[in-house]
C-alpha cells in the first residue's frame, strides 16, 4: 500500500509502509547531463584562454605545459570546433592539436608535430587515449556524446558547499570506464567532481572543479585536476586570461593553421 508520493526534482519518492524507495526518471538524468555539458562546453559563443597544464607524478615530480586554446561554437549542444597551440616546453613548442565535435558521430581530430612536420588524423578509437601525456584523455578535453550514456539520478546533496545533484552514467557500449558518478552544481549545473570506475567496478579517476569564476556571466571552471589513483598521478590545469565572444573567424579552424598557426595563438 502507498502512503505518500513526493516529487523531487529528477525523481518520485515513493513510501511503502514507512520505506524509502527512489524511481529513478532517466530522461531527466540525461537532460541535466545535457545541461551541465552545455554549460561546461559551451559557455557563450566562443572563447580564447592560456592554458597551465602540471603533469605530477606520484614522487612529486612536474613536467609543465603552456598552451592556448580557441574554441567556437557551432550551435550549443552541437557542432564545436578547438584549436590548440603549445608554446612551452620546448619539446613539444608548435605542437597543434585541432578538434571538429560533433553530437551524432565521431570528432575528427587532428595533431600536427612540429618535429617531423607531419599533420595526423586521430583514430576515432583513440578518444580515451591520454591527452599530451596528461590523466585527461581527448574525450575529456572536447567532452562526451550524452547519448554515449544511460543517466540515472542517484541522489541529491552537498559538495564542497554546494547543493548537487549526483547522477550515475554508464556507458553503453564498450568503453574504458563501467561507469562515472557526477556531482553537478544545482545552480550553474557545473560538474563540480568526477569519479571513474574501470570495468572491475574499482574506482580509478577522479576529476574535481578546483576553482568555478563567474566570468562575464558565465560560470568558467578556471582550474580542474585529474588524478588517477591506480599510478598516483595527477594532472593540474589552470585556465588564465579567459576571454568570450571574441568573434572568432572560421578560417582558423583549418588544416593549414595547424601547421602555420596565427598569431593569436603564440
Amino acid at each position: 500500500m502507498i502512503k505518500k508520493v513526493l516529487c523531487l526534482g529528477f525523481a518520485s519518492l515513493v513510501i511503502f509502509y514507512g520505506k524509502a524507495v527512489f524511481a529513478e526518471d532517466r530522461k531527466d538524468a540525461a537532460e541535466v547531463i545535457k545541461k551541465s555539458q552545455t554549460a561546461f562546453y559551451y559557455a557563450a559563443d566562443d572563447m580564447k584562454a592560456a592554458v597551465s597544464m602540471q603533469l605530477i607524478n606520484k614522487e612529486g615530480n612536474i613536467r609543465g605545459r603552456e598552451m592556448v586554446m580557441l574554441r567556437k561554437d557551432i550551435s550549443d549542444g552541437g557542432e564545436q570546433k578547438y584549436f590548440i597551440y603549445f608554446n612551452n616546453p620546448g619539446d613539444v613548442r608548435g605542437t597543434s592539436f585541432m578538434v571538429f565535435k560533433y553530437p551524432a558521430k565521431d570528432d575528427d581530430r587532428y595533431l600536427f608535430i612540429p618535429a617531423i612536420k607531419l599533420t595526423t588524423r586521430i583514430a576515432a578509437n583513440d578518444k580515451r587515449s591520454s591527452f599530451v601525456g596528461s590523466d585527461f584523455s581527448y574525450e575529456d578535453i572536447s567532452g562526451r556524446d550524452v547519448d554515449a550514456d544511460k543517466h540515472s539520478l542517484l541522489r541529491e546533496e552537498s559538495f564542497g558547499g554546494k547543493d548537487c545533484y549526483v547522477v550515475e552514467s554508464i556507458p553503453k557500449d564498450e568503453s574504458d570506464y563501467s561507469k562515472k558518478i557526477s556531482w553537478l552544481d544545482k545552480s550553474s549545473l557545473i560538474q563540480l567532481k568526477e569519479e571513474y570506475y574501470d570495468i572491475q567496478g574499482t574506482l580509478y579517476r577522479v576529476f574535481t572543479a578546483d576553482e568555478v569564476k563567474d566570468i562575464n556571466g558565465f560560470w568558467t571552471v578556471s582550474k580542474r585536476t585529474m588524478k588517477n589513483l591506480k599510478t598516483g598521478h595527477r594532472t593540474e590545469v589552470v585556465f588564465k586570461d579567459i576571454k568570450y565572444n571574441i568573434g572568432l573567424k572560421d578560417e582558423i579552424f583549418s588544416e593549414r593553421y595547424l601547421s602555420r598557426p596565427p598569431e593569436l595563438v603564440k
